[in-house]
């Protein structure tokens, strides 16, 4: 009950910055995998600038998906992820994975599923607009997003369209 209130605490004092942030874009592309359209990224930032995590907060990644996902293959995802560009697993990681399960929904074609690394360092999850928690460990935003924005991520093109460095 009580970590209940702190993420409905955590979830209302980063309302404030979300409302009155007016989001740029910084870059877009779409991921597919083998012959399936999975989503559409898009990164946003205050500016319409990606100059790092520090520098660039807040800073959201939108992802509109083009195919019904369970929640546990998002997270079996993540953690591959975090796997591939990491080795092996660390005890935070595993720790957010379970975090994520608790707060990530399925999501159907057409959600909008958003990470938003806040300025006090807390990374709140939304889908479709609506809040769905926030992780307010600070280490976790950069981590998370690294899958999409980090040099060892595994989608090279997709993060060089986000960080508007390509178009094609």
């Amino acid at each position: 009950m009580k970590q209940l209130f702190v993420a409905f605490l955590l979830c209302g004092l980063s309302w404030p910055v979300l409302a009155q942030t007016s989001w740029q874009l910084v870059g877009q592309g779409q991921f597919s995998y083998l012959f399936w359209d999975l989503y559409q990224a898009q990164l946003f930032s205050p500016d319409g600038r990606f100059a790092g995590y520090q520098q660039s907060k807040p800073l959201k990644l939108e992802l509109t998906y083009q195919r019904d996902i369970a929640v546990t293959d998002f997270v079996e995802a993540t953690l591959a992820q975090w796997e591939q560009q990491h080795g092996q697993l660390s005890a935070d990681k595993k720790r957010w994975g379970g975090q994520l399960s608790s707060i990530w929904r399925d999501v159907k074609s057409g959600d909008r599923l958003a990470c938003v690394y806040l300025v006090n360092g807390h990374t709140e999850f939304l889908l479709n607009g609506t809040s769905l928690g926030v992780i307010a460990d600070p280490t976790f935003g950069p981590v998370f997003l690294d899958i999409w924005l980090g040099a060892n991520t595994t989608a090279p093109k997709l993060r060089a369209r986000l960080l508007g460095q390509s178009q094609s």
